[in-house]
């Protein structure tokens, strides 16, 4: 059948941040054509975030009490959706498809496992649309790691931009940081995750004070990097080992922290962020002088710029880009549900490590 010249779809993300839920609309092919529409932001509740952190890491959906979890993250999705399509003016019929990402609580694709909370059957009946959910279980079973899942909507946003030379690198840094690399139209992407991002700074701040993040980097502007335990930490195998390769949102600096001031912990884990997401330059196929920065780092300027001294490039953010930064990632799971739709590939060799370009996500219709 040949498939519409474009679609309407709502993609939703819940990142490792814990920040709440990203709502956004695109119209596209799955391929170049790509319109964007509107978009918002639901916060998590306090009391949800904290039942959502209680389940994260191995036991998952084994913890007591996950499955009320995961039927309530639904439908705080479904009720994101809702507002947001009220909002709009919109309603089900006008959109073909819903990319449902959910929570990632544990990733581990060594062991060919990856727990996304969600369910997408549930959402596809509450909603009355289809929905494209579990987008990464696909590549796992098939020896990929599984993420990063983003980088061919990356390349489609670069290739789409008027004023970037390629190659050009795209900087995700979210709870974890990962990175895409976009060389010319015969090579092939590079993507993986360069290593921790807000995730340790946001777990070490609420460690303190009732706040979740280091605003406008505040208490990094305070601070004392403690330079010894930032290179202890960069010795670890992971950064040198080629890419693609993926991390858990527990991966390092879970403690390594602790006894220093919460200022200096801030400054000392917010320049491991910006040196390791630097040394993810060595396993560029060609150096590339643009870096665009997205995800909730980007808001730290702090971070960007130790940034920009780390990397000696031109770093820019998203929204520099007339890109919307918060919305982004929201934005690609739209685009990777009508891609799914279409049966295109969403992984690559280059960017998950399996073995042929894979298609991914499991279609719900509302029963």
């Amino acid at each position: 059948m040949t498939p519409k010249k474009s679609y309407t779809a709502i993609g939703l993300m819940s990142g490792t941040s814990l920040d709440g839920i990203d709502v956004a609309l695109i119209k596209t092919d799955g391929e170049d054509f790509i319109e964007f529409g509107p978009s918002m932001t639901v916060p998590y509740l306090p009391d949800f975030k904290d039942r959502l952190r209680r389940i994260l890491g191995p036991a998952g959906r084994t913890v007591p009490g996950a499955d009320r979890v995961e039927r309530r993250l639904t439908l705080f999705h479904a009720d994101a959706v809702q507002a947001f399509m009220e909002r709009k003016k919109l309603n089900a019929a006008d959109i073909d498809v819903i990319g449902f990402h959910g929570h990632t609580v544990h990733h581990d694709p060594k062991n060919r496992i990856t727990i996304q909370l969600g369910d997408g059957d549930l959402l596809a009946d509450w909603l009355r649309i289809p929905v494209v959910s579990d987008f990464r279980s696909r590549d796992v079973n098939s020896g990929g790691e599984g993420a990063p899942l983003v980088p061919v909507f990356h390349k489609a946003l670069i290739k789409s931009a008027q004023d970037i030379a390629l190659p050009a690198a795209v900087f995700n840094i979210g709870g974890v940081a990962n990175v895409t690399w976009v060389g010319g139209d015969d090579e092939d992407l590079v993507a993986f995750d360069t290593g921790p991002g807000n995730a340790p700074l946001n777990d070490w701040v609420r460690g303190y004070i009732s706040d979740d993040l280091d605003r406008d980097g505040a208490l990094a502007a305070k601070g004392t990097v403690n330079d010894a335990v930032v290179e202890k930490i960069m010795d670890h195998e992971y950064f040198d080992r080629l890419p693609p390769k993926s991390l858990d949102r527990q991966a390092f600096c879970r403690d390594c922290v602790q006894g220093m001031s919460l200022e200096d912990g801030a400054a000392t884990i917010t320049a491991l962020i910006a040196r390791s997401v630097a040394r993810a330059a060595k396993h560029f196929p060609r150096p590339t002088n643009t870096w665009i920065v997205t995800g909730g780092g980007r808001l730290n300027p702090v971070l960007m710029q130790m940034l920009r001294e780390e990397t000696g490039a031109d770093v820019r953010t998203a929204d520099g880009m007339g890109w919307d930064g918060d919305a982004l990632e929201a934005q690609a799971f739209a685009y990777l549900a009508v891609r799914s739709k279409r049966w295109l590939p969403i992984t690559f060799p280059s960017t998950t490590g399996v073995s042929e370009p894979l298609s991914g996500g499991t279609m719900s219709h509302p029963s």
